[in-house]
């Protein structure tokens, strides 16, 4: 028997969040899956299911392109349930299509979560959550000084036997070194050769080595200021004179990205602010960096795999290590929205755009997705006037609170 068709939604009486403005009185026709009519005069069809946005905000998805878990899961946890928990979760908080990110780990650890990931994004439905654009190889190519929360004795320098097998298809879209790390440039070149984003993070790295990253195909950076060169961490390295690291290379580089973690408990109202006046909202990615315990009491979890990642804490506002610092956010890409709006000087397009299209440009999916344009896909949020998520569409279809 055959499934009966999708009828066409409408969703009418609400302000349109553009890229770079704000359309009151509007409405968004989906049909087949893909956004057909937007505007303030949009026809509804005779069958179609309409919705009211109650006075709120249409809004596109957001896009999330460091992200590790949520709900109690993390991806590293490396099965399809948990991969599904955790995309569940951060759909509801606004983010429909998704990157899942790894750690550090063993290479078992790794190829397991590839293969959840992927098979999770075979078999994915619309009501199982976010949309799987493809996998962040985040972790496991770190700077020994610069691994943050992550297990240590998952972090290597990288080798080509081991990744060229993680780069056998078109799940990772994504890739991450360390620049300084024997072997980087021939990991980013063949990143590049897999039109991968190509990003540097838990690096302590200088500019010499940022420009030989540039020069194989590095063009992003991740988590601004978290886990990054500074002058004084290079004067540990290198002694006098002081030198340029990450942060000089991409605020002086027009072609190089970066995101930040804008969670209110990461990054000052002024640094968030700094990175956006710098880099502008076409650079700069929102991203949660979140882990298991979105959506979850303040208690203690496992950051990465639930058989062995190290511990961490949650107060239900970050995450942390005691007496070390912070352990990656709690919260979803809406409290992002919502902080970089209320705490900067960026507008609610600007703070949309940074959680939708230019992760989608940066990402190379732009065309399908990240804004509200005519022939992409019905990827589209309800927002009420305080930008909490009321409803959130994947493709037309509602995602389930249930």
């Amino acid at each position: 028997m055959k499934t009966p068709p999708v009828p066409p939604l409408i969703i009418q009486n609400g302000t349109l969040i553009l890229p770079d403005t704000l359309i009151e009185g509007g409405a968004v026709l989906c049909e087949r899956g893909k956004i057909t009519a937007i505007g303030k005069q949009v026809a509804t069809p005779k069958n179609a299911v309409v919705i009211d946005a109650k006075g709120g905000y249409i809004s596109p998805g957001f896009i999330d392109i460091h992200v590790h878990g949520g709900a109690g899961a993390d991806f590293m946890d490396a099965t399809v349930p948990a991969v599904r928990t955790a995309i569940k979760a951060h759909a509801l908080h606004g983010t429909t299509t998704i990157f899942p990110t790894t750690t550090t780990g063993a290479p078992v650890q790794i190829m397991a979560m590839l293969s959840a990931c992927r098979e999770a994004k075979r078999t994915w439905e619309a009501a199982h959550g976010s949309r799987i654009a493809g996998v962040h190889l985040y972790g496991p190519y770190f700077a020994a000084d610069k691994v943050g929360c992550h297990s240590r004795t998952g972090r290597r320098a990288p080798n080509a036997v081991e990744y060229e097998r993680w780069f056998r298809d078109d799940l990772v879209r994504i890739a991450t070194c360390a620049a300084e790390l024997p072997g980087a440039e021939e990991f980013y070149q063949t990143a590049r050769k897999h039109r991968c984003l190509i990003t540097c993070g838990h690096s302590n790295a200088n500019w010499a080595e940022m420009e030989r990253a540039f020069k194989a195909g590095m063009r992003h950076v991740d988590h601004f200021w978290c886990a990054m060169s500074s002058v004084a961490s290079l004067r540990t390295r290198f002694g006098t004179p002081m030198q340029a690291g990450m942060e000089q290379y991409v605020l002086a580089t027009a072609e190089m990205s970066t995101e930040v973690i804008a969670d209110g408990m990461h990054l000052s109202p002024e640094l968030l602010d700094f990175a956006f006046r710098m880099k502008g909202a076409e650079k700069l990615c929102l991203v949660t960096d979140c882990n298991r315990a979105l959506d979850m009491p303040p208690g203690r979890y496992r950051f990465g795999s639930d058989d062995d990642g190290p511990f961490f804490e949650s107060d239900g506002n970050v995450g942390f290590v005691p007496g070390q610092g912070l352990a990656s956010s709690v919260v979803g890409l809406d409290h992002m929205v919502h902080h970089m709006k209320k705490s900067t000087s960026a507008t609610l397009p600007d703070a949309v755009r940074m959680a939708s299209l230019t992760p989608a440009e940066r990402t190379g999916i732009a065309k399908t997705c990240g804004s509200l344009e005519k022939g992409k896909q019905a990827d589209v949020l309800i927002l009420n006037r305080r930008l909490n998520v009321q409803h959130a569409f994947i493709g037309g279809v509602e995602v389930p609170r249930d």
